[in-house]
């Protein structure tokens, strides 16, 4: 399932980790490079505990590596204003 709420940039983080290779990065995060060609291309969502683990072989943290839309979201938008009619004047 592809979301166009949530990004990755490990692309990115693998270039400048001296253009590490998908298979590489599967190696030190204990997954298959097939595992980390889905979550580049956005067909596939980590875990929480390997998007940690991501973000850790970079050396950054989760907002450096992947990135939430909120403002975005139909779900969270509809949230904001049903919370918004319940506010006192």
């Amino acid at each position: 399932m592809k979301s166009e709420f949530i990004s990755n940039k490990i692309r990115t983080q693998r270039f400048f980790a001296g253009e590490m290779t998908q298979q590489e990065l599967a190696d030190k995060t204990g997954v298959t490079r097939q595992t980390i060609v889905a979550i580049e291309n956005g067909k596939y969502f980590p875990t929480l505990e390997l998007s940690f683990r991501i973000a850790y072989v970079f050396g950054k943290t989760l907002e450096e590596v992947f990135a939430y839309k909120a403002d975005e979201d139909p779900v969270l938008i509809k949230l904001k204003k049903s919370k918004d009619k319940t506010k006192p004047i």
